[in-house]
């Protein structure tokens, strides 16, 4: 009796595939907000589309007609509240993360010049020191996703990437120690650049602004991103959102060097 209230009683393949798709776009819209503020609204959206079920299944029109109008109405106000979850989802489906960039990305892959392995060096010991030192740095090291829009926030560089220059950017008296530098190749393109900040709220608190900024373009995009803290000197590696603290220095070497040393494509 009940089945035939609902309209169960009996499926076809194409219900049953029906029902699996709306369950697997359930599942990933779960997985891509879980742990941001927009989890609870999604929750309350699953459970008036619920609600909006039984009421048409079992024929209350009035009530019915209003879930409709309330839908209707709301479909603006949910684009405006997930704003940010939408572009992110967006940019991330287009981005490398996808499994057919992956393919794509694993054809047309080469070892670039010895020049970014150099470049890898300087990175690294440039970022021992500014450990020492307790000086605060964000280095970001874009994939195959364009981070134009990133470096049109900043101040071009355009230079040879050398310890020396590195240093100097992020010298706490600097004009330009702000910011995060994109580093791409054996080039630093800009400096002092705006990187969007995560929405997670389980980042623990003894990680600041360049942290949660590091963890924000990872999820954004495939870039890669060195951080050194300016309160502990300790240096972190950001890819995919997931942030690693760097025990010894000679990891981080092993870490970028199959990033930066991959030509652009």
């Amino acid at each position: 009796m009940i089945l035939e209230i609902f309209g169960f009683l009996s499926l076809s393949a194409m219900d049953i595939l029906d029902i699996l798709m709306v369950a697997a776009i359930l599942y990933v819209l779960f997985r891509w907000i879980r742990g941001s503020s927009a989890m609870n609204i999604f929750i309350a959206i699953v459970i008036l589309l619920i609600v909006r079920v039984i009421v048409g299944s079992l024929g209350m029109k009035l009530m019915t007609s209003l879930m409709d109008t309330l839908f209707d109405v709301g479909l603006l106000a949910l684009i405006i509240i997930f704003q940010p979850e939408i572009r992110h989802f967006l940019m991330r489906l287009g981005g490398s993360s996808s499994w057919w960039r992956k393919v794509v990305g694993r054809l047309v892959d080469s070892r670039g010049s010895n020049v970014a392995e150099k470049a890898v060096e300087e990175i690294v010991e440039a970022c021992r020191v500014m450990g020492e030192q307790k000086t605060g740095a964000l280095i970001v090291i874009p994939g195959r996703d364009s981070l134009e829009y990133i470096i049109e926030t900043g101040d071009r560089v355009d230079a040879m990437v050398s310890r020396r220059l590195i240093l100097n950017l992020f010298f706490k008296n600097s004009p330009m120690h702000d910011g995060a530098m994109i580093i791409r190749g054996d080039r630093i393109l800009a400096a002092r650049c705006t990187l969007p900040i995560t929405s997670r709220t389980d980042v623990p608190a003894s990680f600041g602004m360049r942290h949660k900024a590091a963890i924000g373009i990872s999820e954004e995009s495939d870039a890669t991103v060195v951080v050194v803290s300016e309160e502990t000197g300790n240096i972190s590696y950001v890819k995919d959102g997931r942030l690693r603290v760097i025990k010894d220095i000679y990891d981080l070497k092993l870490l970028l060097s199959p990033t930066l040393g991959k030509e652009e494509v």
